[in-house]
């Protein structure tokens, strides 16, 4: 059996396993090993293939670093929270005044939710902008915005 199919089958299961596991390792080492196949294709040794194998794999490994990095950076941000935790952070517009330890309404994003302001000690305004800090069961906790 000719080496270059050798490292040509050790370059489709690496790619196999990429597609299943969808590790970065895997890919890697399947692109280095897709270049030792071209040096054993073109009749380097067993030497020179090695070293094919291990500078492609290395130079792969630092190229899609970055790339899966801010890939996996940008997913996990937007699944990190989802349902009501989505609503932590965001800013709403009051629609009907807060009283101190009462409830009031306030829109986010054209949605009307019920709210309470359970650290202010004073009215929020209609039309003031505060922001969620909590919820318990579909009543939002905010607080007033600082930049007042």
């Amino acid at each position: 059996m000719e080496i270059w199919i050798v490292w040509l089958v050790i370059a489709a299961a690496l790619t196999v396993v990429e597609v299943l596991t969808q590790m970065m390792w895997a890919l890697c080492l399947a692109v280095g090993a897709a270049g030792a196949t071209v040096a054993a294709a073109c009749g380097g040794d067993i030497v020179w293939q090695s070293a094919v194998f291990i500078v492609l794999s290395a130079a792969a490994y630092m190229v899609f670093l970055p790339w899966f990095r801010r890939r996996n950076d940008r997913r996990s941000a937007h699944a990190a929270r989802t349902g009501m935790d989505a609503l932590i952070g965001r800013r709403a517009v009051v629609t009907h005044e807060i009283k101190p330890g009462g409830l009031g309404r306030a829109r986010i994003d054209g949605d009307s939710w019920q709210v309470r302001a359970p650290g202010c000690s004073a009215v929020v305004h209609a039309g003031e902008e505060v922001t969620v800090t909590a919820y318990d069961s579909i009543i939002l906790n905010v607080e007033r915005n600082q930049n007042k």
